[in-house]
């Protein structure tokens, strides 16, 4: 599915083809603390079929739990995360897997997460959420 998104600013805007089926929620701690929330929604695309249309992402390595480093990229100037991907292979071989943000992509809505990881860090308050009283705006 071809999808275009672009960060809070407008900084950086791209293009990517992704997986439908890979659409889903982290609840890890360190998505929690990247989102300042309670989790992390993305879909997986190709790196070969991600391409940026304009602005330069910053990137920050961070190691994971398992010990495998993480590349996190977001706008340098408003801060939006865009996708995460493994570190670069020795030698640039291999096609990395991104991870990109669904709260970046125009088509969100048509990206319904299909799974969960990571659910052992999610607050145990986030399964009230549908009880809690509604509002359309502010």
């Amino acid at each position: 599915m071809k999808v275009t998104g672009a960060c809070h600013c407008g900084f950086l805007a791209f293009e990517a083809e992704v997986d439908p089926a890979t659409a889903g929620i982290c609840h890890c701690t360190d998505c929690q603390v990247f989102s300042g929330s309670a989790f992390r929604a993305g879909v997986s695309g190709a790196e070969t079929d991600f391409r940026l249309l304009a602005g330069t992402p910053k990137v920050y390595m961070k190691t994971a739990e398992s010990g495998a480093r993480r590349a996190q990229a977001f706008c340098p100037e408003c801060g939006t995360h865009i996708y995460a991907t493994s570190a670069p292979a020795a030698g640039g071989e291999g096609t990395r897997s991104f991870r990109i943000r669904l709260s970046t992509l125009r088509e969100r809505d048509a990206l319904p997460p299909r799974h969960q990881i990571w659910t052992r860090s999610s607050p145990a308050w986030l399964a009230q959420l549908a009880s809690l009283p509604r509002r359309e705006r502010q």
